[in-house]
Parts: structure tokens; C-alpha cells; sequence
């Protein structure tokens, strides 16, 4: 297993068809050299996707990548070449943001399929290394490159920053809600109630530990969704 620095993981396998799917072929092997790689890591979940890799619709790959948001987890899959030739796949991966790993390319990573995915990213990589190609040129000839020179971040910068930012807690409170929801329909309505079990649950809260009845407040108010839930 690469060393990414996270010990949780989701698994995601795919079938080519509804047969395939019915009699266990393929996610046999797939399941066995996932739980190979991981050699004893927490696999916190698993998705099966039964479909051909032609079509764009993959709802358990949108369920997987909200699985390793919500719980801060690696996506691993068993074969790098049943999803990086589909370029709906490594787009949903890019603009998920999950970090991946695959069983049989161990040093691939969200660039890496991109580049095999489409071309263009590759040419873009290119014109990167031509950039810092020509800063170290710069360089070279005596121009001061980096560090502080006089302006700190315009309004502009803030903004888009923490436009980000809001986006990014909006999503996850979206791929929270399945779990928040859940909990409620079984009677755990307060927001302490509620802080105790996602964090009972593993889930981290948005900075890391456990939850707090405030923050899970601000989860449900990014959404609209707070309802009768209080503090007690």
C-alpha cells in the first residue's frame, strides 16, 4: 500500500454488465486485491457499479467520492484500467477531489490518469514544466523570483478565496445529510445527540476531531435544513 497518510479507505468496483453483476464475476477479484492492498487498513465502505464503462452516469462512483468527503477517506479500486480510459470517470474524480489509489498502479494518482484520460491535460503538464523552465532561466540571469514584494492579497483574492472555501463546506454538508438524516429518523434529533454520533461514527468534523453541537448547527443552516433539532 502507497503511503498517503490516511488509514480509511472506500472501495469502488465495477462490472461491465448486469450478469457479471448477479453472479459475483470480476468483484470477487477485485474485492480480494483491494483487500490485499490495503493489508489491514479500515475500509470504511464499499460501491459496486454495474454498467458498461461507455456510459456517463455512474451514481455509486457519485456515492463513493461523498463517502471519502464525509469521512475524509482514499477511493481505492482494484484495476487502473477499468476506470482511467472512461473520461467521465477522471472527471468526476478531479472535480471531487479525493485523493485515489489503484491496486495495480500503486503510483498513479489524479494526474496520472488525467494525463491517460486526455490528452490535453498532458499538453498542459508540458506547458507547466515549460513555465518553470523559463523562471529558472529567469533566475539564473539574476531576477528576483517569489517572497514578499510590496502586496498582500487584493479583495478579489480574498474573495475567490473564500467563495472556495464556502463551496467546499457546502458540499461536504450535502454529502452529509444521507447520514444526519438517517440519525434523525431513528430518533436522535438534538444537535448534541446528533455531534456524539457522527463522531461515534468516525466522521470527522470540519477541522479534524470530534463534533460539536455548533458545528453540526452550521452544517444543516449551509443547507436550509435546520429543523426542530436544538441542544439539550
Amino acid at each position: 500500500m502507497t503511503n498517503t497518510g490516511n488509514d480509511r479507505f472506500v472501495a469502488y468496483y465495477r462490472v461491465s454488465t448486469a450478469r457479471q453483476g448477479r453472479s459475483g464475476l470480476g468483484i470477487e477479484a477485485q474485492k480480494q486485491a483491494v483487500q490485499t492492498h490495503l493489508n489491514g487498513a479500515k475500509l470504511i465502505s464499499e460501491f459496486t457499479e454495474v454498467e458498461s464503462g461507455a456510459k456517463s452516469s455512474r451514481p455509486k462512483l457519485a456515492e463513493a467520492l461523498a463517502a471519502c468527503r464525509v469521512h475524509k477517506a482514499v477511493l481505492v479500486i482494484a484495476k487502473l484500467d477499468r476506470l482511467a480510459r472512461n473520461v467521465a470517470f477522471v472527471s468526476s474524480l478531479m472535480e471531487a477531489g479525493v485523493e485515489f489509489e489503484a491496486c495495480d498502479f500503486p503510483q498513479a494518482n489524479r494526474l496520472t490518469i488525467h494525463i491517460l484520460a486526455a490528452v490535453a491535460e498532458h499538453e498542459a503538464r508540458l506547458i507547466s514544466q515549460r513555465t518553470c523552465a523559463a523562471l529558472a532561466a529567469a533566475k539564473a540571469r539574476g531576477t528576483v523570483l517569489g517572497g514578499f514584494r510590496g502586496r498582500a492579497g487584493t479583495g478579489t483574492d480574498l474573495a475567490k478565496a473564500r467563495t472556495i472555501r464556502t463551496a467546499q463546506a457546502k458540499q461536504r454538508a450535502i454529502d452529509l445529510m444521507p447520514t444526519i438524516q438517517s440519525l434523525q429518523s431513528n430518533g436522535v434529533r438534538s444537535l448534541r445527540s446528533l455531534a456524539s454520533e457522527l463522531s461515534a461514527q468516525g466522521i470527522f468534523a470540519p477541522r479534524g476531531g470530534n463534533w460539536s453541537a455548533a458545528q453540526v448547527r452550521a452544517v444543516l443552516a449551509r443547507i436550509g435544513a435546520l429543523g426542530p433539532a436544538h441542544i439539550t
